[in-house]
């Protein structure tokens, strides 16, 4: 399936060729604290089918395991795009930067065990369509 993206404000262009099938999100504590939310979804890409335009400035995280992976972000607007291995041979995109987005479900959900325990539950809180006074929306 190919997808294309940017970030928030269209400096960073992300167009890539995935299988849907491997989508999954990732609820390690990192995870959490990089994308300020609760998990973070992603979809694995190898360097040859993914094209890259604009520019991004990385940050070097060193895993628990001891692997080094760069954090990639607009340069303008911050955006989190991907994670790699040091040599780009391999990308962790973001599918929020997606337009298909809305079909890029995880297939798989990575470190159970750090997920907050009240995710299983949200459906049953109070949702609106937009903003805080509009009117009620249907989860279900």
């Amino acid at each position: 399936m190919k997808v294309t993206g940017k970030c928030h404000c269209g400096n960073v262009k992300i167009t890539a060729y995935i299988n849907k099938e491997k989508v999954y999100a990732c609820h390690c504590t990192d995870c959490q604290i990089f994308s300020g939310a609760p998990f973070r979804v992603m979809i694995g890409v190898d360097k040859n089918h993914v094209k890259i335009l604009g520019d991004s400035i990385e940050y070097i995280k060193t895993a628990d395991s001891g692997n080094k992976r760069i954090q990639s972000y607009c340069a303008n607007c911050f955006t989190s795009l991907f994670s790699s291995s040091i040599k780009k041979e391999r990308y962790s995109i973001r599918t929020n930067i997606f337009n298909e987005r809305d079909k890029l479900k995880p297939k798989k959900h990575l470190y159970g065990s750090s997920s907050v325990k009240w995710l299983h539950e949200i459906f049953n809180d109070e949702w609106v369509t937009t903003m805080p006074k509009s009117e009620p929306y249907e989860t279900r």
